[in-house]
């Protein structure tokens, strides 16, 4: 896979001064499709690396280390950033860095090498990341699935302990209820057998709550032909 970025200093043109040796018919795409090519496709990572892995982590682990010329692709990256070379128009960096490779006795294809496995390196510790990511949440959602069922089953049996309370209030109140009906039916009873021997009948035949009480003097009973003191 080609990066743009390469294109700055892949190019069929030579530096300042030189003759062009390409094929007419080379191109830079074709140039670093061929740098590639001739790379591992996917890396290996020799140690562990932890998720907070900074990149110098993930290159060692990936045993890519700085050439010993010193000329990585981070290290052009730099100088591209350098205040003598970052205003300067792109044709002016690429020939700069170019004529400075030149005369440290470095190829450029070395250059774009170094940067091609540092790339592969960074896509394949995402995939190690995302297969990480997916097992996690696989895994996770599986614990929240347990979790639901269980809290389910809690909430189902919360349920039938509340429905259990209410269907006991409720037989409750009705064989309340009922007593309270013969109640009243008893106290009418009584009433009408106290009502032919009193002027105001003491007994009362409604529920107590909503009854009022007779007065003690109204409690008496007066026989017919009875005087009152």
């Amino acid at each position: 896979m080609s990066k743009k970025w390469y294109n700055l200093f892949v190019s069929v043109d030579s530096p300042q001064g030189e003759a062009a040796t390409d094929s007419p018919t080379s191109s830079p795409a074709q140039t670093v499709a061929d740098i590639a090519s001739s790379l591992a496709v996917e890396p290996k990572f020799t140690a562990p690396v932890s998720a907070a892995a900074g990149f110098d982590e993930i290159y060692k682990a990936a045993e890519i280390p700085d050439p010993p010329h010193g000329y990585s692709i981070m290290k052009i990256a730099e100088m591209l950033q350098s205040e003598r070379i970052r205003s300067l128009p792109a044709e002016v960096k690429k020939n700069s860095i170019l004529l400075a490779l030149d005369a440290a006795g470095v190829k450029i294809e070395d250059v774009i090498a170094d940067a091609v496995k540092r790339d592969r390196a960074l896509d394949a510790y995402e995939r190690v990341q995302q297969r990480a990511l997916d097992e996690l949440e696989s895994s996770k959602e599986k614990e929240n699935s347990q979790i639901q069922a269980e809290l389910d089953h809690l909430i189902q049996q919360h349920n039938a302990r509340i429905q259990a309370n209410r269907d006991s209030v409720t037989k409750e109140k009705e064989r309340f209820y009922a007593w309270r009906l013969q109640k009243q039916q008893e106290e009418q009873k009584i009433a009408d057998s106290v009502s032919p021997f009193v002027t105001e009948n003491p007994i009362t035949t409604g529920s107590s709550s909503s009854a009022t009480q007779a007065a003690p003097q109204a409690s008496k009973s007066v026989t017919p032909g009875q005087r009152k003191s």
